[in-house]
């Protein structure tokens, strides 16, 4: 059944001409993201018109110690607080499942509208009360331009 979501899942996104406009992942080589450790996005809009679709991917091992995740996002001058769940309620991994890392897509911005042109940036943290986020390996933002 999990399948049959994510199919559909990819279709949804992946309709109506999309076109990545960015997509960039950072490491954390040592698999624990320090809450003082922001991941930086900067990406050059061109089109005011369009509205776009942001995409957060993480990236985690099964050593990551829970069901949950909450982020802080700055996009521009505006500050958001997400939550989303790596795991359902009997444990087993949401997401992608690659050779030894699980890769959770978060839907950010569904259909967002840059202000103006020129260097934007987006930068990610995360929320959680460890100091040292235990089995994170990745994160990354995927910024799609939806044309209709």
């Amino acid at each position: 059944m999990r399948k049959i979501w994510l199919l559909l899942a990819v279709v949804c996104l992946t309709a109506c001409h999309n076109k990545i406009e960015y997509s960039r992942f950072h490491s954390i080589p040592s698999g624990e993201w320090a809450v003082d450790s922001v991941m930086e996005f900067p990406f050059r809009v061109q089109h005011t018109e369009a509205a776009y679709r942001m995409i957060i991917y993480v990236r985690h091992t099964e050593r990551y110690p829970y069901q949950n995740m909450w982020l802080f996002v700055d996009n521009g001058p505006r500050r958001d607080t997400i939550e989303f769940y790596l795991a359902d309620d009997r444990g087993q991994w949401l997401g992608d499942h690659h050779h030894g890392w699980i890769e959770m897509p978060v839907l950010f911005e569904e259909n967002y509208h840059f202000p103006d042109t020129g260097l934007h940036k987006v930068a990610i943290r995360h929320a959680m009360r460890d100091s040292l986020l235990r089995g994170i390996t990745d994160v990354g933002l995927e910024m799609i331009r939806v044309e209709e």
